[in-house]
C-alpha cells in the first residue's frame, strides 16, 4: 500500500473517534509537560536536532539510528543532504547524500568491527549498503528472480533487518507486501509473506526487525500496519502469533533492553494523520502511550488507543539512546526537524 492510500484508508478506518480526542491546549507550556504511562514517561524537547532549513533542509525525517560512537545517524528524503548525523547534543557533525530521493528505511549493522548502513529507497525500488560516510558498497535491485514481481514499481521497499550470519530481511511495504530473505552476498535466499487474508499475510508489511529478547533464540518482528498488529515469524518465514494494537498504525518494531518501541500513526475522522509512540514490555503488553491515550486492558485485550494531544503529526520512527530517552522523526510534518523525549 502506497502512503496516500494508506493516508486515505486509515482516516476511514478510524471513524467515529473524535469524541475521545483532546487536542492540547496551544498556549499550554511544553516545557511543563510529562508525558507517557507509569514506568515510561518523559519530558518534550522540541529544539533537539533543529537546523537551518535553507542550509541543511529535511523533507520527510524517516529514521534514525545510533552508531558506535553515540552519533545520532537521521535519513530524510531531501536530496541535498539525505543522511544527517549529529552528536547526543542535537548539534551538527556532517551529512551528505544527495542521490535518495526516496529515502525511507534505515538500519545499522556492525559487522567484523566496522559498521554499515542499509538504506531502502521506495523511489529507486531498492536497498543500498553504504559505508557510515555514504560509500556504496553494494546495492540491491528490484528482486525480478523472485517471479513475484514483473518490473521494478512493483517493489517499494521499506525497511531492512539484518541477521547474525548476515542474511538480510527486506520488508516489502508500499509493494506486494513480501519479506526478501538473502544471504550477505544479495542472494534471494526466500520469500513469504504477501497480500492475503489469513494471519500469515501481511497488510502493509511498513517495519521489520528481529528480536532476541530474554536469551530466546531470535524471531522475526514485522508490522502490519493496516491490521493494527505485530507479527512474529520464524527466521526461515513460517508465521507463529501476533500482537494486537487496536487503533495502533505502527511504523518499524525497535528493540531496546526488554521493551519494544513503536512510532504509531493515528488516524481521526477527519481523516488528519496524527499519533503517538507505544512501548511495550517484555510480555509484549502496551505499558507506555507518549502523546496517546492510557493503556488499559479489558479481559486480555487492549482497548482502542488514539491520541491524547496534538504533539505528534506523523510519526516515523523512534531511535533509543543509553538513557533510555527517545527520538521521534516525524514525516509529512511540515518538514520538521525530530523532537526528543527525555525520560524522568
Amino acid at each position: 500500500m502506497r502512503r496516500r492510500d494508506f493516508i486515505i484508508n486509515t482516516g476511514i478506518a478510524a471513524a467515529g473517534l473524535s469524541s475521545n480526542w483532546s487536542p492540547l491546549n496551544k498556549d499550554y507550556n511544553l516545557k511543563d509537560l510529562i508525558i507517557g504511562h507509569g514506568s515510561h514517561q518523559y519530558k518534550i524537547d522540541l529544539d533537539w536536532g533543529a537546523l537551518n532549513p535553507r542550509t541543511h533542509p529535511v523533507k520527510d525525517c524517516h529514521e534514525m539510528v545510533i552508531d558506535a560512537k553515540a552519533r545520532i545517524i537521521m535519513l530524510t528524503n531531501h536530496t541535498k543532504n539525505n543522511v544527517i548525523i549529529y552528536d547526543s547534543g542535537g548539534n551538527l557533525i556532517e551529512v551528505w547524500g544527495s542521490e535518495f530521493p526516496g529515502a525511507h528505511g534505515l538500519t545499522l549493522r556492525d559487522e567484523g568491527g566496522e559498521e554499515f548502513l542499509y538504506i531502502t529507497d521506495t523511489n529507486l525500488h531498492k536497498v543500498v549498503k553504504t559505508t557510515l560516510d555514504g560509500r556504496v558498497v553494494m546495492t540491491m535491485e528490484y528482486p525480478k528472480e523472485s517471479g513475484l514481481y514483473k518490473e521494478a514499481k512493483e517493489y517499494d521497499p521499506t525497511e531492512t533487518t539484518i541477521a547474525d550470519n548476515g542474511d538480510i530481511y527486506v520488508a516489502d511495504g508500499y509493494g506486494a507486501q513480501y519479506i526478501l530473505h538473502y544471504d550477505a552476498k544479495g542472494k534471494l535466499k526466500n520469500t513469504f509473506g504477501g497480500r492475503g487474508t489469513d494471519d500469515a499475510s501481511l497488510d502493509n508489511a511498513h517495519g521489520i526487525c528481529i528480536d532476541t529478547r530474554n536469551g530466546k533464540d531470535p524471531i522475526l518482528l514485522i508490522t502490519d500496519r493496516n491490521r493494527n498488529q505485530l507479527k512474529r515469524y520464524t527466521m526461515s518465514g513460517e508465521y507463529i502469533s501476533k500482537i494486537d494494537l487496536p487503533g495502533a498504525y505502527i511504523c518499524r518494531p525497535v528493540i531496546h533492553g526488554d521493551n519494544i518501541y513503536l512510532a504509531t500513526i493515528w488516524s481521526n475522522d477527519r481523516g488528519n494523520n496524527t499519533g503517538f509512540i507505544s512501548i511495550l514490555d517484555e510480555n509484549d503488553k502496551l505499558i507506555s502511550a507518549p502523546g496517546g491515550s492510557t493503556p488499559i486492558y479489558n479481559k486480555g485485550q487492549l482497548n482502542h488507543m488514539h491520541q491524547a494531544l496534538q504533539l505528534f503529526k506523523h510519526p516515523h520512527d523512534v531511535c533509543v539512546d543509553k538513557n533510555e530517552d527517545i527520538y521521534v522523526c516525524q514525516w509529512n510534518s511540515g518538514q520538521s526537524y525530530p523532537i526528543k523525549l527525555m525520560r524522568v
